[in-house]
């Protein structure tokens, strides 16, 4: 909407500056329409594309990515440090395959480890997860 408006109120001064009498050859009608019309022109075409250079999807796409991650996190603290990819996929409302690839993920950031039970039910173990309650027992490093 914003991007929108600064459209509009470049179009409106330059069909202002047309109906002048004003050169457009002088110095200082060049420089009044690179302010008045070029700038906001300019934010308008930004702003319509999503920020600098189309990374505002990449940034509405991360932060998403980061509150999965953070509601998986959440989810582990409460089932004891170790999650399934169908009970984060039940939990979170997503696809099973999602919720694989962002286990997945984790794993290979070394957030969670993988564990596998008898019946071959892949499990990530989330180690801070599991070991939370015992926080009240840190020390100091060189204690």
């Amino acid at each position: 909407m914003g991007g929108a408006a600064l459209l509009a109120v470049a179009a409106f001064m330059l069909y202002g500056f047309f109906r002048t009498d004003a050169s457009v050859a002088s110095p200082t009608a060049i420089v009044a329409l690179l302010i008045t019309v070029a700038l906001p022109a300019a934010g308008g075409v930004a702003l319509l594309r999503g920020g600098r250079f189309g990374g505002g999807r990449a940034r509405v796409e991360k932060l998403r990515q980061q509150t999965i991650e953070a509601e998986i996190l959440r989810l582990a603290m409460q089932q004891g440090g170790r999650l399934t990819a169908v009970e984060v996929a039940a939990a979170l409302a997503m696809p099973t395959e999602s919720a694989k690839a962002t286990l997945d993920g984790l794993a290979e950031r070394e957030i969670a480890d993988l564990e596998i039970t008898d019946a071959g039910v892949i499990v990530y173990s989330f180690h801070d997860a599991r070991n939370v309650g015992g926080k009240h027992s840190a020390r100091g490093l060189l204690e």
